[in-house]
């Protein structure tokens, strides 16, 4: 049987940190973005707006729905600087999965702004509400409730995509540790810590949206 030994992992421990400060930096920041396109992407395709920007939204959304993440990453990193714009790998990293997530998480918004009853809007327009009030104060905190759940599970995709960004001159997790390995010969040692790492973060974020949920259910009640 083979012998374990996680005590080589000792002397990496201070890069471990760094590495990890490094991947919640960048899937925090990627979330934020997604959160922020996701929101007005998602509410304009659900609202009456000119068809030729409603294609361009779409275009958008289709793409880096359609394609790989990491040939997204490749375009951004590689691709961009045949044009003459350099990117950094890290501002690279976060543009690539804010754009790729906001895309996926659009659609959630998109659908919970269209399950809010048109009844709402009904209501508003006696009010004496405009269409932009009747979305901002009325609309979208009732779709946000709806679409919680799936952001925080977007955001703990986020952070387990952050692996990808390895394929950039980025010393993340992933990439800290297919260098340990390189140095120690350590493969099940090494990358099992990664996964426990992994596991802990993206737990985290679920732990905060299972307490999400019920703070927003005892405002609802």
């Amino acid at each position: 049987m083979m012998n374990l030994d996680f005590s080589i992992l000792l002397p990496f421990t201070n890069l471990v940190w760094e590495a990890a400060e490094i991947t919640i930096k960048i899937g925090v920041l990627s979330f934020v973005l997604a959160l922020v396109l996701a929101i007005i992407v998602g509410s304009l395709r659900a609202a009456n707006i000119p068809k030729v920007l409603k294609s361009i939204l779409s275009v958008y959304v289709e793409f880096f729905r359609g394609t790989p993440l990491m040939v997204q990453l490749f375009i951004f990193y590689y691709g961009l600087p045949s044009f003459g714009m350099k990117v950094d790998p890290i501002l690279a990293s976060v543009l690539t999965m804010g754009l790729n997530s906001g895309a996926y998480l659009s659609e959630v918004v998109r659908a919970a702004v269209l399950s809010v009853d048109r009844g709402q809007y009904d209501a508003a327009a006696v009010l004496g509400y405009n269409h932009i009030q009747t979305t901002v104060h009325i609309v979208l905190p009732q779709a946000f409730r709806i679409a919680v759940p799936t952001f925080m599970n977007g955001f703990s995709s986020i952070v387990k995509e952050t692996s990808l960004v390895s394929v950039l001159p980025i010393i993340e997790l992933t990439k800290l540790g297919n260098q340990v390995y390189a140095k120690t010969y350590h493969p099940f040692e090494v990358y099992i810590s990664l996964a426990i790492i992994y596991f802990i973060m993206t737990y985290t974020v679920t732990f905060l949206a299972k307490w999400i949920e019920r703070r927003l259910s005892i405002w609802i009640d």
